[in-house]
């Protein structure tokens, strides 16, 4: 197999969980100022994850069964966080899932600029997906911002 179709496959398993929490995050925020933005950024996040997978098509490389499966199960298991609460969603919850998406987006990102460097595939499309990651980034960005200020907010003891 080509370092290629094994890298390929690696960002697609990495997208399929990147998928997974950006569609969860965004059924369950709560904060009006960004939940429509946050469903946008999933919706293109799922639209990049369809892209990749006719790049690889493209190349004839497949998805690889066994890493999309550990990628889901390790998604799952990213939501049982010791985070102070058992009983509610606690608002460290938001920042650290934020955290995994900005880092997923820069991850996919690089994925682009890489494919763009072995010009294997259209470059237009590819700088396209780019600035999409970038945007992507800056609102998941300023979601993790409002997130962490919430979260970690210092409150003044009364009196």
């Amino acid at each position: 197999m080509s370092l290629l179709a094994i890298y390929l496959q690696d960002h697609h398993a990495a997208a399929v969980a990147g998928t997974r929490l950006a569609r969860r995050f965004a059924s369950t925020v709560s904060h009006d100022d960004v939940s429509n933005d946050l469903s946008d950024v999933a919706t293109e996040i799922a639209a990049d994850l369809a892209t990749l997978e006719r790049f690889m098509g493209e190349l004839g490389t497949a998805p690889n069964g066994v890493k999309d499966a550990t990628a889901r199960v390790g998604e799952r298991l990213g939501r049982l966080k010791l985070n102070g609460r058992f009983r509610t969603r606690s608002p460290l919850s938001d920042v650290v899932e934020l955290e995994t998406l900005v880092v997923g987006i820069t991850g996919k990102q690089a994925l682009w600029l890489s494919l763009r460097s072995a010009t294997v595939l259209p470059a237009e499309e590819l700088d396209d997906l780019v600035d999409r990651a970038e945007r992507q980034k800056r609102i998941v960005e300023g979601a993790r911002k409002a997130a962490a200020r919430r979260a970690f907010a210092v409150h003044e003891p009364p009196g």
